[in-house]
């Protein structure tokens, strides 16, 4: 316990609480203690929490709704292949301006590649949705994903504009991402992705794909994410016992790892 005082009060909590994620107290898809009993435990205002949990949502470690509990999205802030942020986690991270727009929501058979990366039966029902991320205002990525059928009805509930798929299937509905398998290359724009993307058609696009589980291993969805050429770099680290993997805007960057 201690008094409200001292303008890092909240830094000192925002510590303690990130290293009950990383310890696991508060295992993924837990929720944290509410913002009232936060304040009763430090014996500090709600508006001090506020800023703690705050700073654990920049980070990604927690949802970023405000007016409910937050819940647990992840225990590394270091990412590997397998634990990639979400786009919009990532782009905030590095203090960009994020916003979205889902452009169609489609009902419709798996494709023979969904229904096998999905672990679907083939012509299983889909939920297909395609939107455009932007940064700062500019589009810089099209986003086209499958989502298995048990997923579909909270993706089909969520305003054109969410910010974050990821983060508030998480938040609303306990659904934690864990990421798979990621295949990167690179292909030629289209003219739907040139003209969303406001590029010449045929010109270089890295594109990343995706199968996203929980932690139990069921799949939520499969993705295909289309970047425009210079947006973003993927910088990899290795090492003998892991494989962090980042997300940064501009050139490559040769540096730690920083995310839907």
């Amino acid at each position: 316990m201690g008094s409200d005082t001292g303008g890092s009060r909240y830094l000192e909590i925002a510590e303690a609480l990130r290293q009950s994620i990383l310890s696991g107290e508060h295992p993924v898809g837990a929720r944290l203690p509410s913002e009232s009993d936060l304040a009763a435990h430090w014996s500090v205002s709600r508006g001090t929490v506020r800023q703690a949990v705050g700073l654990l949502a920049s980070e990604g470690l927690i949802g970023s709704r405000q007016g409910a509990r937050r819940v647990v999205l992840r225990q590394e802030r270091r990412h590997s292949f397998q634990q990639l942020n979400s786009f919009a986690q990532w782009a905030q991270a590095m203090g960009c301006e994020v916003s979205s727009l889902i452009l169609s929501r489609t009902t419709r058979p798996a494709t023979a590649e969904e229904a096998s990366r999905l672990g679907v039966a083939p012509d299983s029902e889909v939920l297909y949705v395609v939107r455009v991320r932007r940064l700062d205002g500019e589009p810089v990525m099209v986003e086209r994903t499958a989502y298995t059928e048990w997923v579909a009805p909270v993706v089909r509930a969520l305003p054109d504009d969410v910010v974050s798929i990821m983060n508030s299937i998480a938040e609303n509905a306990g659904i934690v991402a864990h990421y798979g398998e990621h295949l990167i290359d690179a292909v030629a724009a289209g003219s739907e992705d040139a003209r969303l993307l406001r590029v010449r058609r045929a010109s270089p696009l890295l594109r990343q794909r995706h199968l996203t589980n929980t932690a139990a291993g069921r799949p939520i969805e499969w993705t295909d994410d289309r970047y425009r050429a210079g947006s973003v770099a993927f910088s990899v680290s290795n090492s003998a016992a892991a494989a962090p993997l980042e997300r940064q805007a501009g050139p490559e960057v040769t540096r730690g790892p920083s995310g839907d």
